[in-house]
């Protein structure tokens, strides 16, 4: 078993010769992290009794994420909990929701197996306010999931809240907590969360802990560095991100002072701006201005902002993690799954380019971004070149050809030098709008 310690520094991008843990080297971290670097991708689902309300709380609209509704409105716990009889999800299909997330083209599923509300969407047996005890669809919604994931192909993941509102063990108390908090003990609530976790690790095996609502400051490094340890020792090859211990500095999603718990950062609603060289990362975003469904909130991104966002963090060596919030009868909004429909059918095409590829090696270019993986350049064309004519920062002499990733004959592009400069003639027009993939074959490994 392959056991951690808190004494070096995380956060180390593949290829690096430096030893990682006391007992995990690098080419052992590489092994386990080479899943998840090469799948670029992945779906996060944020679903619970916050999707009944879906924004709204005795018919006023609450103004902030939809599953923060228990924090934002005046909500107290003891009207917070009936909402568990209300949920009777009709429409929910595992199977479907992994279908569709599967034909995005995305490699793994993040789901809220618990938020910041304390509901488990898992049958715990530590708990009875859980998805199966509590609600009359008495169905293990992680279990159906996990199932569904294994049998289609994608890896599954969960997401789960540190900070809890419902606990009585939990500290701090939101203000407007009418309950004593005397009487609460945040070691004992520690104890039960490390039990949810061993049962979410040990009966459904998942490839990755999603971790969240650390801020607090009852959390602090050391507790952070002991869940990770932890877990580590049920399940070897699991990967956690950083917010399991104090590892991010707010929305930036990564803290690169000291040493902390995780094995990637997490960039909140932002892409940075050159990347994280050298580390793991992984941008979360919501679809709209909210992550679990909001029933008024129609402000949908583009499928071409939501394509070329995969394209750009690609470009710079990170993950894109995109969040759906299904409603309360358990269906995928339309509107996201138009969009992840859109993506899908990019990805058929072009998942070469992004699947497996390392950040952009050859600096900025004025028509969009590069991804790069063996001896290939992924020339993303966002802006189509005038006069047809591609200007690549690469010599002539190391190119070996240039096609269109689209074009299945491979037919190849013109490449000419001009006092010193490499283009390479295109199309009149764009194949894709959103983005076009020219392949650079290059004469060796880049």
């Amino acid at each position: 078993m392959i056991l951690t310690t808190t004494v070096v520094c995380l956060f180390l991008g593949a290829g690096c010769s430096q030893m990682v843990t006391g007992s995990e080297t690098t080419k052992q971290r590489d092994e386990r992290m080479k899943w998840w670097r090469e799948a670029r991708f992945g779906i996060l689902i944020q679903w619970g009794l916050y999707s009944i309300p879906a924004g709204i709380w005795k018919g006023e609209r609450i103004e902030s994420y939809g599953e923060w509704i228990m924090n934002k409105a005046p909500i107290t716990v003891a009207e917070y909990e009936p909402l568990a009889k209300q949920f009777k999800p009709e429409h929910f299909s595992a199977e479907r929701w992994v279908r569709i997330a599967k034909l995005t083209g995305a490699k793994y599923i993040v789901f809220s197996t618990k938020h910041h509300d304390g509901f488990s969407m898992f049958d715990s047996k530590l708990t009875d306010y859980d998805v199966v005890d509590a609600t009359p669809f008495k169905r293990n919604v992680f279990k159906e999931l996990a199932e569904q994931c294994k049998k289609q192909g994608l890896k599954m993941c969960a997401y789960y809240s540190i900070m809890d509102w419902h606990h009585p063990d939990y500290l701090p108390r939101q203000k407007k907590d009418t309950r004593s908090a005397e009487t609460a003990d945040f070691e004992r609530y520690v104890k039960y969360m490390k039990g949810q976790l061993k049962e979410l690790v040990t009966n459904y095996k998942p490839a990755l802990l999603w971790f969240d609502g650390e801020w607090e400051k009852t959390w602090n490094p050391e507790r952070g560095w002991d869940l990770y340890d932890y877990l580590r020792s049920l399940k070897s090859d699991l990967i956690i991100n950083n917010r399991i211990g104090k590892g991010r500095k707010g929305m930036e999603g990564l803290d690169r002072k000291g040493s902390f718990a995780g094995d990637f950062g997490t960039p909140e609603q932002q892409i940075p701006a050159t990347g994280l060289p050298g580390v793991d990362w992984e941008t979360c975003m919501p679809m709209s201005s909210t992550w679990a469904y909001k029933s008024y909130v129609h402000d949908w991104k583009s499928s071409k902002v939501l394509i070329r966002n995969l394209v750009d963090i690609a470009s710079k060596g990170g993950n894109y993690l995109l969040n759906v919030g299904p409603t309360a009868e358990g269906l995928i909004p339309e509107a996201s799954v138009d969009r992840l429909n859109a993506i899908g059918k990019w990805m058929a095409v072009n998942g070469e380019s992004i699947y497996g590829t390392t950040a952009n090696p050859i600096g900025e270019v004025p028509w969009g971004r590069c991804t790069a993986k063996g001896n290939k350049l992924y020339m993303h064309i966002f802006d189509w070149p005038k006069y047809c004519q591609l200007v690549v920062p690469v010599a002539k002499e190391k190119i070996k050809k240039a096609y269109l990733l689209a074009e299945k004959r491979q037919t190849p592009l013109m490449i000419i030098e001009v006092e010193g400069t490499t283009l390479v003639r295109v199309l009149t027009k764009p194949l894709d709008e959103i983005d076009t993939v020219v392949v650079l074959e290059m004469k060796g490994v880049i």
